[in-house]
């Protein structure tokens, strides 16, 4: 006798079956695992005290030797106490916390004291100005490239960053850049963004906040769509490598160069394109869930970095878009400090107010009223090292 069995019950067994089956392997694919490291909340907090209203960072972390440039400019020798007495002017600054959130040192300051005794981390505390420090090693040459660099330090960086948190620092930088008389190619491209990304989660595991900068280099005579296409590629590349490598994006800060014309270019931009020119980057490339945007200078003059700050101001952004400048806030103090003692409220002076005019584009309330021809003065310089 034979048995006829329905097609229709061994249909429903196997999708009852298959059903299961589905229902378990999207349970098993659903359990996500979230990443808490040991400084999280600490990260966040101090990403968000960098990014206040008003407030920027002053970045004074070149090295000796850049430093002896400037102190040479000004026919000031180059020894460790004029570098510390100049570094003590600009720590000791009278209502500096009310304008610079963060200071950006470089290794021999984080560890020196005024006159007085008190340390320079002890200076920016006093005034609610985090102290931070420079990471990475200096940029080399890259091999097989035309003329292109790749920035060294990974090598005992999170030793280090173990240290520098034990002083007192609480985030870091890391430069890297772009050259695009230069190329620039995939593998400098590449590297640049690998190199920020491996820096980023070492320094966040030592609970130190991350400044990611890649900057593009004003070098060239390069058009501004040109920057936009080459900065366009850097920074999904950064981003990329970023999240591959778990960094937490609400604890770090971006430093990018704004999105300008090269330096021989002959066609300049005005305020108002640079500002809409970066602000579309912005916006395609960098998610909002990082606090802030600390714009490097770059060369710019002290008066151009301010403008172009205060044209990106005028509405409501998705971050904190802030500066982070170095000699768009020092040219003008230390050409009034000329190394002598007598000089120094003088030169405090003019610190605070570059300070306090850069405050005012931060908040897109910056008049360029009664600035003086120094701030004017062109500053870039071909092939810049830090």
């Amino acid at each position: 006798m034979s048995t006829t069995v329905s097609k229709s019950f061994l249909g429903n067994r196997v999708a009852a079956r298959t059903g299961r089956s589905a229902r378990a392997v999207a349970r098993r694919s659903a359990r996500l695992t979230i990443k808490c490291g040991a400084y999280d909340a600490e990260l966040k907090a101090t990403a968000k005290t960098i990014a206040s209203q008003g407030r920027g960072i002053l970045a004074m972390d070149e090295s000796n030797a850049t430093c002896g440039k400037r102190l040479d400019s000004i026919g000031v020798e180059n020894t460790e106490p004029n570098r510390r007495a100049y570094r003590e002017l600009l720590v000791t600054t009278p209502g500096l916390g009310e304008y610079i959130s963060g200071a950006i040192l470089f290794e021999e300051t984080l560890y020196q004291s005024t006159d007085g005794g008190k340390t320079f981390v002890d200076c920016l505390k006093e005034q609610n100005i985090v102290p931070g420090i420079k990471v990475d090693k200096g940029l080399v040459p890259m091999a097989n490239s035309n003329g292109e660099s790749w920035c060294q330090g990974l090598d005992g960086l999170a030793q280090r960053c173990a240290e520098y948190y034990k002083q007192g620092a609480r985030f870091c930088k890391w430069r890297s850049v772009v050259s695009i008389p230069d190329g620039p190619s995939e593998k400098a491209l590449i590297d640049c963004a690998y190199g920020l990304a491996r820096y980023a989660a070492i320094a966040q595991d030592n609970g130190l906040v991350p400044i990611v900068e890649p900057e593009i280099l004003l070098d060239g005579d390069h058009d501004i769509d040109r920057n936009l296409e080459v900065a366009s590629k850097t920074w999904a590349q950064v981003f990329k490598f970023l999240a591959d490598q778990d960094v937490m994006f609400e604890g770090i800060l971006l430093k990018p160069s704004m999105v300008t014309p090269g330096a021989d270019c002959k066609k300049r931009a005005d305020p108002d394109t640079v500002a809409e020119y970066t602000l579309n980057l912005l916006k395609r490339r960098v998610p909002p869930a990082v606090p802030g945007i600390m714009f490097l200078s770059g060369g710019q003059s002290e008066l151009e970095a301010t403008l172009n700050l205060n044209a990106m101001n005028q509405s409501p952004n998705p971050w904190h878009v802030s500066f982070s400048y170095a000699r768009a806030l020092q040219n003008t103090v230390l050409k009034t400090w000329q190394g002598q003692d007598g000089n120094k409220d003088a030169a405090q002076k003019a610190l605070l107010g570059r300070a306090q005019a850069n405050s005012m584009a931060q908040l897109g309330k910056y008049s360029a009223e009664g600035e003086s021809a120094t701030a004017g003065e062109k500053m870039f310089q071909k092939g810049y090292t830090y």
